[in-house]
């Protein structure tokens, strides 16, 4: 590998599988609580707690907005950290995790005598402290990315197998939480409790494994004036097309995937009437990581990185839209039709990570500094923000529904549920299809083109 004037290369082990594993890794034991936290949280609020949708809205805006804030204070933390023998941003993970899957397990614990008011109140507590230490972790994970290698097809392989290990949690978590955590259709306080431990060992077992199998081969020399001086960041980051674009699609996105998350719980459960059909839903995603990993690489050669994750969009709206059209009673009929919409959308999420590369990229070309952690920090800032949105709107969804905690739902309540858990993803994939189709600039020409200018003007430095 080559350095430039602003880092240095380490003399060590070539790029792997080993990293990529490892990377892979990282995000599969932040899903093991980040997702589900993110689907069955809520319903754990409502139907153990006790706490109306519209206060558990309340508490994830409250918390995510936080979340958000915290991530910009992590990001900054950790561009003014030194680097040590084993690296600047993996030690933090290794670090913070422990603690932070102790809240975890605590979201999930009810202590039973409590009042109405402090249950709201020990949610409010374990959510923003979790939150919290995520950010410590989250943060220097995604920033470790740019320190494993400075190639960019390396970089492309460490978003993908990223990708695949949050899919493989989330696969875990979908098939494996509503088979064990829910008895007859209803939320088991002592069984979340369980899953929520074992969880908790799943993670810290990834974590470790992480911290073992990456390494960190780039000592990033940045400007201290620079990195003290977030304004200019943000001066730059106003004029960063790519970035404007992309967060207001993943604000979108964002909302749509945390919303159907939550509310697909209820859709099996209320609607369909059959929480075993959920958990056959969440294996067969396997399929789409199986169906869609092997062709991203080849169809963003061909197509381009905006092209294709256009109009795979595209085809996932219109799958949505004509099951919000056409209802069925059938919940394994009604897995088959989810998991074909969801294939655009799988094909989109694997090329997320190279989106924000070139948001990178682009801002190196317009500020003349590389900023991946603080760039990267940003970009979750924004898709905080658009989870405490999602938060809000899926409880006040709930109440606008009709939904009353802990009681048997009305056919017409249920069938409001079906409507929202069909409509949202539809509307959302398609304008988050006009906004890459439309506003974001990086064609598949332009992106080549700027790596070229990029290598130009780091050869003349």
């Amino acid at each position: 590998m080559e350095s430039n004037s602003n880092s240095n290369v380490l003399a060590i082990r070539k790029f792997g599988m080993r990293d990529k594993f490892g990377y892979m890794f990282g995000d599969f034991g932040n899903d093991f609580f980040f997702m589900f936290a993110s689907s069955f949280l809520m319903v754990f609020y409502t139907d153990v707690f006790g706490i109306s949708p519209a206060l558990t809205g309340t508490v994830f805006l409250v918390a995510r907005l936080w979340d958000a804030f915290m991530d910009v204070t992590a990001g900054r933390f950790m561009d003014s950290r030194t680097t040590t023998k084993n690296g600047k941003f993996k030690p933090w993970i290794i670090r913070i995790s422990p603690v932070l899957l102790i809240f975890g397990v605590l979201m999930f614990t009810k202590i039973p005598g409590l009042s109405s008011n402090s249950y709201l109140i020990y949610a409010f507590a374990t959510y923003i402290i979790w939150g919290s230490l995520y950010s410590f972790v989250n943060i220097p994970y995604g920033a470790m990315a740019s320190v494993i290698t400075s190639d960019s097809v390396e970089r492309a392989s460490l978003s993908t197998f990223r990708t695949t290990g949050a899919s493989l949690a989330q696969v875990i978590i979908a098939t494996a939480v509503p088979a064990v955590a829910f008895v007859n259709n209803k939320a088991d306080s002592g069984r979340f409790f369980t899953t929520a431990v074992a969880m908790a060992i799943l993670a810290m077992v990834c974590y470790t494994l992480c911290y073992k199998l990456s390494t960190e081969r780039i000592v990033a020399i940045a400007s201290v004036k620079k990195k003290n001086n977030i304004f200019v960041s943000l001066k730059g980051l106003s004029k960063n097309r790519p970035f404007i674009s992309q967060i207001s699609a993943s604000l979108i996105l964002i909302l749509a995937q945390l919303l159907s998350g939550s509310i697909n719980t209820y859709l099996y459960k209320d609607y369909f009437e059959n929480t075993a059909a959920l958990s056959l839903a969440g294996l067969i995603t396997i399929l789409n990581i199986v169906i869609i990993a092997p062709s991203v690489g080849p169809i963003i050669k061909r197509f381009g990185k905006k092209e294709s994750a256009s109009a795979a969009l595209l085809f996932s709206a219109v799958i949505y839209f004509l099951l919000f059209l056409i209802p069925t009673h059938n919940a394994y009929l009604f897995v088959v039709l989810n998991f074909i919409a969801n294939l655009g959308f799988t094909f989109f999420n694997f090329m997320l990570w190279a989106f924000v590369t070139d948001i990178i990229d682009y801002q190196e070309s317009i500020t003349g500094e590389r900023e991946d952690g603080t760039v990267y920090s940003f970009y979750t800032f924004a898709r905080k923000v658009g989870q405490a949105i999602a938060g809000v709107f899926g409880g006040l969804a709930l109440q606008i529904a009709g939904y009353v905690p802990g009681a048997h739902q009305t056919a017409e309540v249920a069938g409001n549920i079906r409507n929202l858990a069909t409509l949202i993803p539809a509307i959302a994939y398609f304008v988050v299809f006009l906004c890459l189709a439309f506003w974001y600039p990086m064609s598949k020409a332009k992106t080549e083109q700027l790596a070229k200018d990029l290598e130009k003007k780091r050869a003349s430095r």
